[in-house]
């Protein structure tokens, strides 16, 4: 699988959709979330362009760092999840390189940002999609059935942020202003799994 592309596939539906994501933000906190995106990403294509990654570690290693100096809440979380699939996909991408990637990924954003599954963050897409790799890994799925189904399972975590009231992240300042918005970060992993569907 072509890692770069997938990232470049993710890069432009940022582009194209970023302002949903400002847009939800606003509704549910302080509206910079879509620029913040935004200026990840325009690091992450400056990063690649400079490192010309040749690995699915390599190309993630320039996703993170990316993400890493971003400011906000999120860029950081971000940058932690992305280099633990740096680190677990290393040179290869298979459905088990993916569910270890991505369990350790999710598990890694649980535990700096206190976000559970219910909380109405970025989590509740990122744990059903792992969940899904790691379910098509133990039954030896190929690469392209193992992300299908964790963008469809990503999508429906995203979606189910619209009815939770917020634990956790800027929404939870505004109580239920949030409920029936969609959080963000979900939908922002929810789109960058469905990146690699493409």
């Amino acid at each position: 699988m072509d890692t770069r592309a997938w990232i470049e596939r993710f890069a432009a539906v940022i582009d194209e959709r970023g302002t949903e994501l400002t847009e939800l933000d606003r509704r549910a906190g302080d509206g910079d979330y879509g620029t913040n995106l935004r200026s990840a990403l325009a690091k992450v294509r400056a990063n690649l362009a400079a490192d010309d990654p040749r690995t699915p570690g390599e190309v993630f290693t320039a996703v993170s760092n990316a993400f890493l100096h971003t400011g906000g809440t999120s860029g950081p979380l971000f940058g932690m999840w992305f280099r633990e699939f740096a680190k677990g996909l290393g040179d290869e991408v298979s459905a088990r390189s993916l569910a270890r990637a991505a369990g350790d990924a999710e598990a890694t954003v649980r535990r700096l940002g206190g976000a559970e599954v219910g909380h109405k963050t970025m989590v509740d897409a990122m744990v059903p999609a792992a969940e899904a790799l790691a379910a098509a890994a133990e039954r030896n799925a190929d690469v392209e059935t193992a992300l299908k189904d964790a963008a469809a399972a990503a999508d429906a975590g995203a979606r189910s942020t619209e009815a939770l009231l917020a634990k956790r992240g800027r929404a939870s300042y505004v109580g239920e202003h949030a409920r029936g918005v969609t959080d963000p970060g979900a939908l922002t992993v929810a789109w960058f799994f469905e990146a690699a569907t493409k």
